[in-house]
């Protein structure tokens, strides 16, 4: 596919620092870029830590522009002060917060550094697969549940799935401007920003606002790399 766009990327770690214990760590990048002609993207992306934990979200914004992009911003701001709740609570914020305007589509994903579980939340058409540290080819990728509705408009059901992770598991979260194909032929040998700028380059779409995020979660002995 043709490269549409030029993304702004974006990439960083975080851990949980457990002297003399193997410590988790998670490894991210992101590929995004706004609807061509515009300067702003409704699609917005959260890497943030807390206590024993990170809350990864990627949101989605409905429409284009100035008014989508502020809806994103507001969205990540408020998922940002509140990152330690539980994702169904996260959500119902979100719901709150946004019901008197346009809604917006999101997917989050909460790691439990203690636990080595990850719980799943979507609502829209914000794509998720987790990638499993071995790349067995009849089960390479376990694509997420994301449930039809809207964040601020009409809230589906919410049931979060729960997820024992690996050391290498890989998580991707793309926004409807990346091609929902991108999952079928995803090279194994890429660390996690050139994954996401591979994506972006062969799966962004000309027609939308698009965004992904590629999180990989690892296990090592502190000072050590996995």
């Amino acid at each position: 596919m043709e490269i549409l766009k030029t993304p702004t990327v974006q990439w960083g770690a975080a851990a949980a620092p457990q002297p003399g214990r193997k410590t988790p760590t998670l490894q991210w990048g992101a590929a995004e870029a706004p609807l061509p002609g515009q300067n702003e993207s409704g699609d917005r992306f959260l890497v943030e830590p807390f206590n024993n934990g990170v809350l990864i979200a990627v949101v989605d914004a409905l429409g284009h522009g100035h008014r989508a992009a502020q809806i994103a911003a507001q969205t990540t701001d408020t998922l940002a002060r509140h990152a330690c709740d539980n994702v169904t609570a996260l959500v119902r914020r979100c719901h709150e917060m946004l019901h008197d305007r346009h809604g917006a589509t999101m997917s989050l994903a909460s790691l439990d550094w203690p636990s080595r579980r990850m719980t799943w939340l979507g609502i829209g058409n914000v794509a998720g697969v987790l990638v499993p540290h071995a790349f067995v080819a009849e089960a390479r990728v376990k694509h997420l549940l994301v449930r039809g509705g809207v964040v601020g408009g009409d809230l589906p059901d919410l049931q979060p799935s729960t997820i024992m992770l690996a050391h290498g598991d890989t998580l991707i979260v793309a926004t409807d401007g990346i091609d929902e194909q991108f999952a079928d032929q995803l090279p194994q040998d890429l660390t996690p920003q050139p994954l996401a700028e591979h994506i972006f380059a062969h799966y962004a779409k000309s027609t939308d606002d698009a965004l992904v995020l590629v999180a990989r979660y690892s296990v090592a002995a502190d000072g050590r790399e996995p």
